[in-house]
C-alpha cells in the first residue's frame, strides 16, 4: 500500500490538540451505488487502494473487523478542494448488518454528510436530473449573526446510499460552511452529523477528549414540512462542535426530545454498513489517550505504528464514543 500523492492538509489548527474531521470511513456492499452517487453525481474522484494480505490483516485487527469479513478499499475525495473530508470506502465482500433501516431522522447513529455549495439551485437541478430523491423541497431559511446582521441559506437533504442523509446547503452572501470548487460551486463533504441517544456524554467526548469547542448549542423546533421528516414543532437539541481554529469539517449532534428515537440495534461502527468511523489528526496522541482513559472511554485499539494510504505513516489508536461510534486518532511520524 502506497500513501496517496494528494497533498491533504492535516487540519490541525494553531494550538489545537486534534484536527477537524479528516476522514470518514464507510462500509458498503453496494460499490456501484457509491460510485454513482459520490463519483458521478457528486463529482468526486474514487481511487482503488491495493492492500497486501498482511496489510489487510493488520488493518482488520486495528479497526476491530472480524477476520472472516473481507473487503476492498477505496479513497473518495474532491481533488480540487483537498482540505474537505476524505472518504475511505470499504467495499464489503461479506454481508454485515446495516446501521440504518430507513431514512427516518429518528434512527440513532451516524446521520449525514454535508455538502456545502455556492450554487444550491444548480446542485438541486443536477440531483433531479440524476433521479436523486430529496427528503423535502428546498428550504429558504434565515441566518442571524450576533451583531444582528441577517442573511439567508438554501438547504435540501438528499437520500444518499445506505440511508445516509446528504445535505446540500448554500449560505447566501455569507462564506460557505466549507470551501467549494470555484469552477462549479460544488463542495463537501464539509461536515457530518450524528443522532445521539445521550447527547451530553457524546458532546463531552469531543470537548474533553479531543478538546474541540462548542460553537452553538440550543433546542430547535422542527419546521413545517421540513426535511427532517418529523412532526412540526418537535424539539431537538442541535449542537455544533468545531476543532480549535477550524472553520470546516465540523461535527453536528442531534438529540430529539419527543421520545420517538429509534434504536436499530446495530452499532454505528466498522464493519457495519454505513458511516462507521471518523479519523482525526493530532499533535499529541498520548495526551488524547490520557484524556480518553480519564473519562473512561472504551479503547478499541491501543496506540500502535500504522501506515495508512490517506493519513500516512505514524502512530494511531481507535476509540469508541459513548454512543458507540468509532474514532481513529492519528499522529504523523
Amino acid at each position: 500500500m502506497k500513501q496517496t500523492t494528494l497533498d491533504i492538509p492535516d487540519g490541525i489548527g494553531e494550538g489545537a490538540l486534534t484536527s477537524y474531521i479528516h476522514t470518514a470511513t464507510l462500509c458498503t456492499v453496494d460499490l456501484e451505488g457509491y460510485k454513482h452517487f459520490y463519483g458521478e453525481v457528486m463529482k468526486m474522484q474514487i481511487d482503488a487502494v491495493i492492500l497486501t494480505d498482511e496489510e489487510k490483516s493488520k488493518q482488520k485487527k486495528f479497526w476491530n473487523i472480524p477476520a472472516e469479513v473481507d473487503y476492498d478499499l477505496y479513497h473518495c475525495y474532491r481533488p480540487t478542494v483537498p482540505s474537505l473530508i476524505q472518504l475511505r470506502i470499504l467495499h464489503l465482500k461479506t454481508d454485515t448488518p446495516r446501521i440504518h433501516n430507513s431514512y427516518s431522522s429518528y434512527e440513532l447513529g451516524s446521520f449525514s454528510l454535508g455538502f456545502p455549495t455556492s450554487d444550491a439551485k444548480g446542485m438541486d437541478k443536477r440531483m433531479q436530473e440524476y433521479g436523486v430523491k430529496a427528503m423535502a423541497p428546498m428550504q429558504l431559511g434565515d441566518i442571524v449573526r450576533a451583531n444582528g446582521d441577517k442573511g439567508h441559506y438554501l438547504e435540501t437533504i438528499y437520500q444518499g446510499p445506505d440511508y445516509l442523509h446528504c445535505v446540500g446547503i448554500e449560505r447566501v452572501n455569507y462564506p460557505q460552511l466549507a470551501p467549494c470548487d470555484p469552477a462549479d460551486g460544488f463542495g463537501g463533504p464539509g461536515y457530518s452529523a450524528f443522532v445521539a441517544k445521550d447527547s451530553d456524554v457524546e458532546v463531552a467526548f469531543f470537548t474533553d477528549v479531543l478538546e474541540h469547542y462548542i460553537l452553538f448549542d440550543s433546542v430547535w423546533e422542527a419546521a413545517d414540512e421540513g426535511a427532517l421528516g418529523v412532526k412540526t414543532g418537535t424539539p431537538f437539541r442541535f449542537c455544533g462542535i468545531y476543532a480549535k481554529e477550524a472553520q470546516q469539517n465540523h461535527y453536528l449532534l442531534l438529540d430529539f426530545k419527543d421520545g420517538n428515537m429509534i434504536d436499530t440495534g446495530v452499532q454505528s461502527c466498522l464493519p457495519n454498513q454505513g458511516l462507521g468511523m471518523y479519523s482525526f489528526n493530532t499533535r499529541d496522541i498520548e495526551r488524547v489517550m490520557a484524556n480518553a482513559k480519564t473519562k473512561n472511554i472504551k479503547v478499541i485499539s491501543e496506540i500502535q505504528e500504522v501506515s495508512d494510504y490517506i493519513l500516512g505513516k505514524g502512530k494511531a489508536c481507535v476509540l469508541e464514543t459513548p454512543n458507540g461510534f468509532y474514532v481513529e486518532i492519528f499522529q504523523a511520524s
